[in-house]
């Protein structure tokens, strides 16, 4: 095949691409032809081909089709010295390749490199970047904006809305007495009870977007003709009633109490599901042996049911019990009518004086009191498992913490602790120090469970040298 247009650049004339000649047997090896345009010369040529520059541009020049002439634009400087300089170019492929390859298959390309194995590694990474850029910006924006709402006050926010988290429906009160005793100074240890005690529920109400109303306890005197040391529990609920108008569960917790669980929402631990995490029949548990329900026949349907109505819209006080009856170190309360009208009789003046001797427990005493005498307490009120919200270490409640129902159970994780008594013969501090603890190392992050993993064996390599040593001056 023979071209009419322009002269070949190899000596058997025809062009170097296998598609528009015919094979030839010679070739340069090169990757680029031998000689410019220039070299070869005018009269024959050098080779067989008798086509020269020449003749091909008269023979062009004779054929009138319609169409002008081929004919060079610049024929100054790149015309002469174009060779030249593609010859001083520096060349990225690896090897020598035949001039008869084609294009694609990758002359004059770039390798990162120097075409190693992590080079195509590399190249292959980024062509598939590439074509996935799309996707992968979606998946970048996604991830920062869940960063962001973490980092930015915008979790909280969710938590706390009604209509979202609902954190704004839970009011956590905490009895605290942060400017000292009434009767006696606190010492090193009591303000390091509260500190942590305070600090761990200002971190739990933070993270779940809750309202924490720490209440200082060292105003017990106000009162002219008495003192209620543990009677004020009624009298602060009430205050915080009208102070968060909009809150609807209000979660009382005593100061020698410690949340092991911060991850455990309320909602979810406990209000998404209240049927089944309460019961409103008391003889499932009954450590007072009250008689329930009543069997007056002057009573209504509601007041003669173990169970009320029956209906979750009617509980609003969920106590637990331990041992000897009610627990009120955490409990909830519901704001409504019927709490309004509970705390007005539970703070009443006439029970205090005509039974302060009597009941040993002050509040709780009277609230058991109440329950088993008001038919109208009970069609509202509701019971909670004890390690639902009030567990007992094991000094409380029986010296070896052997009760599945009332005693912490590390392989449950409970979600409250209740140093209840620890003030009688028990280490307050202690107890609080070892849930604490326990509390954080349960609670680790996979990257902090890998740093202490890490921490032990390097701990354990350093001790098997003094043991050693020891047990050969010993011995």
């Amino acid at each position: 095949m023979s071209l009419s247009r322009s002269p070949s650049p190899n000596r058997g004339g025809g062009w170097s691409s296998p598609g528009l000649t015919a094979p030839f047997d010679n070739l340069s090896g090169r990757s680029s032809p031998r000689k410019g345009y220039g070299e070869y010369q005018i009269n024959g040529g050098i080779g067989s081909s008798n086509v020269t520059w020449a003749s091909a541009k008269a023979k062009s020049d004779e054929i009138n089709n319609g169409y002008p002439s081929f004919s060079t634009r610049n024929n100054g400087f790149f015309s002469r010295h174009a060779r030249q300089l593609s010859r001083s170019l520096p060349s990225f492929v690896k090897g020598q390749r035949d001039y008869a390859e084609k294009e694609k298959l990758g002359r004059g390309r770039w390798y990162p490199n120097n075409g190693t194995r992590t080079g195509r590694i590399l190249g292959f990474l980024g062509r598939t970047i590439w074509r996935l850029r799309l996707r992968l910006l979606v998946l970048l924006t996604f991830a920062l904006a869940i960063v962001l709402f973490y980092v930015t006050p915008m979790h909280r926010v969710y938590r706390r809305a009604s209509f979202l988290g609902g954190g704004k429906r839970f009011v956590i009160i905490l009895a605290a007495n942060q400017g000292g005793g009434v009767m006696e100074w606190k010492g090193p240890r009591e303000w390091a009870i509260e500190r942590d005690s305070v600090k761990n529920k200002r971190k739990y109400a933070k993270k779940w977007g809750y309202d924490l109303e720490i209440v200082d306890m060292s105003t017990k005197k106000r009162y002219a003709h008495e003192w209620r040391e543990s009677w004020e529990k009624v009298d602060t609920i009430r205050n915080c009633m009208r102070k968060y108008p909009k809150a609807e569960w209000f979660w009382w917790l005593d100061l020698n109490t410690f949340i092991m669980e911060p991850s455990y929402p309320l909602q979810q631990h406990i209000f998404n599901d209240l049927a089944s995490n309460t019961y409103r029949d008391i003889n499932i548990y009954n450590p007072l042996h009250i008689s329930h329900p009543f069997n007056n026949s002057h009573l209504d349907k509601t007041a003669l049911s173990p169970v009320g109505n029956g209906k979750i819209s009617s509980i609003d006080l969920i106590i637990p019990q331990d041992c000897s009856g009610f627990n009120l170190g955490s409990f909830f309360i519901r704001r409504s009518t019927w709490t309004d009208r509970l705390l007005d009789i539970w703070w009443d003046p006439v029970g205090y004086e005509q039974k302060h001797m009597e009941w040993e427990h002050k509040e709780q005493d009277a609230l058991e009191h109440l329950y088993i005498n008001q038919p109208w307490i009970r069609t509202h009120t509701a019971f909670i498992p004890q390690r639902k919200i009030n567990s007992f270490p094991a000094g409380a409640c029986g010296d070896h913490g052997e009760d599945a129902r009332i005693h912490y159970k590390e392989a449950d994780r409970d979600f409250v602790v209740n140093m209840a008594g620890c003030e009688w013969g028990r280490d307050c501090w202690g107890e609080m120090y070892n849930f604490r603890e326990l509390s954080n190392k349960l609670n680790r992050t996979p990257w902090e469970k890998f740093k202490d993993g890490i921490s032990d064996k390097v701990k354990a390599m350093k001790a098997k040298p003094k043991e050693k040593k020891e047990e050969k001056g010993s011995s």
